[in-house]
């Protein structure tokens, strides 16, 4: 999509700081031969990469070491909560990272700020058959940014114990109807248990309600190709809204004011039946210490019903990795994201129930049972509006005051035109 940049006096001006970095510039080293090159490159990954993937980091660094001895890999693991914040003060002063992981509905900031060097497409694996869904969000005007990591869908994450305490079947539901009776009768068999949530879904978790939102055929935002406006004052969308808080206030006995942040851990300790999660998330509830390891043969994933019969549309979230404009050692940076994103650890991301890149190894996990929930959700899954103002919506947490609000009284109607004020003063403005 191809949009005009609009950009603040301070946004111009770091792009200025940038670009007197030498961003122009091949890196000093690069005329020299690969064992004897110099230098450090700072990778910034989130705390996933450390706990789930540990030894794609530990390959990938002895890969990219064997090719350059001389050079000093520095993996520095990041948490989602305090990342933007840390990436945005290091990025105007003299500390940044060579690589960055963001998540994919942060790239567009940084692209439009400048923050981004170019990559070459050619020089990663598989990249013909990138997930659209990760490739646009690193994409602006033709030219590339980023490459993409690993790629996220989300499925119901069950207890098949607790349906077949239920139940009578450790099956899950077909259908939405079918979803409610179930849980039903798993709530009347957990009744002693007051903090038990039949299906536990946050009531500011924004990505599940908006997937509702999607269901009913309503969007965050439209746009007429040159202008964003937001939409969640639409009758779809409000009617989306209101399904998800019905089923907030029915089913989840927690804190319905949180987020999905711990919702993993709830489930771990066995307060939920279901919960709606990125499919990898069923990981998280099974695996040490955070995990329950005695919940490991209990725990299934599936597709999440949604109203009208059909299955319900999902966020395709993920992460990209890109290589900042400040870097020294940007060529090396390159490498380094060429080498972790490669064939051979996308497979091993496989394994690890976490969908890859590209659809070329996503196929066959559309007939594994223990991913085909995911992996088929990625075809038609949903994303955040390509704004130059998203990341400026998100970050004020425009959509989870909205819900917030709702919780607490204010009519549907109002708190999507509240909602709808505050995106369009931020949507189409680069932040």
């Amino acid at each position: 999509m191809k949009r005009k940049l609009i950009a603040a006096i301070g946004v111009a001006t770091m792009i200025a700081g940038i670009a007197a970095c030498g961003s122009d510039k091949k890196d000093d080293k690069a005329a020299e031969k690969p064992a004897d090159q110099t230098g450090t490159v700072t990778v910034w990954l989130m705390a996933e990469a450390q706990t789930a993937w540990p030894e794609l980091v530990q390959n990938t660094t002895a890969q990219f070491k064997a090719k350059y001895p001389k050079v000093n890999v520095k993996i520095q693991y990041q948490q989602w909560s305090d990342k933007v914040q840390k990436l945005d003060a290091a990025l105007s002063g003299s500390s940044a990272p060579d690589v960055v992981e963001l998540g994919n509905t942060e790239t567009q900031t940084y692209i439009l700020n400048g923050a981004l060097a170019e990559l070459d497409k050619k020089t990663f694996q598989n990249s013909d058959t990138w997930i659209k869904g990760l490739e646009d969000t690193c994409t602006y005007q033709g030219k590339l940014y980023c490459a993409p990591y690993y790629a996220g869908a989300r499925v119901a994450i069950y207890n098949t114990a607790d349906f077949k305490a239920g139940t009578g079947s450790d099956a899950f539901p077909a259908t939405e109807d079918e979803l409610t009776a179930a849980l039903d009768k798993i709530e009347a068999k957990k009744g002693g248990d007051k903090t038990y949530s039949p299906l536990y879904l946050p009531g500011q978790y924004w990505y599940a309600a908006m997937s509702y939102v999607k269901a009913y055929g309503g969007q965050i935002a439209k746009t007429d190709g040159s202008k964003w406006t937001a939409d969640l004052e639409s009758p779809q969308a409000q009617q989306g809204i209101q399904h998800f808080i019905d089923l907030v206030k029915k089913y989840n006995h927690g804190d319905q004011t949180k987020d999905e942040a711990d919702h993993a851990n709830v489930m771990a300790h066995e307060k939920a039946g279901v919960i709606y999660g990125n499919g990898w998330e069923a990981g998280s509830v099974i695996t040490p210490p955070n995990g329950n390891a005695k919940l490991k043969d209990v725990i299934k994933t599936a597709t999440m019903p949604g109203p009208n019969g059909k299955a319900l549309p999902s966020f395709i979230g993920g992460s990209d990795l890109a290589v900042v404009n400040k870097s020294k050692v940007k060529d090396l940076a390159k490498e380094w994201i060429a080498d972790f994103t490669d064939e051979k650890n996308e497979a091993a991301l496989v394994t690890k129930a976490t969908l890859p890149n590209n659809t070329k190894q996503l196929e066959p996990m559309k007939a594994d049972p223990a991913t085909a929930a995911a992996a088929n959700a990625v075809p038609d899954a949903w994303f955040t509006p390509i704004a130059p103002g998203w990341a400026a919506i998100e970050k004020q947490g425009i959509l989870k005051t909205m819900l917030l609000d709702i919780l607490k009284g204010k009519s549907v109607a109002d708190a999507a035109k509240a909602a709808d004020d505050k995106i369009n003063s931020l949507i189409n403005t680069a932040s």
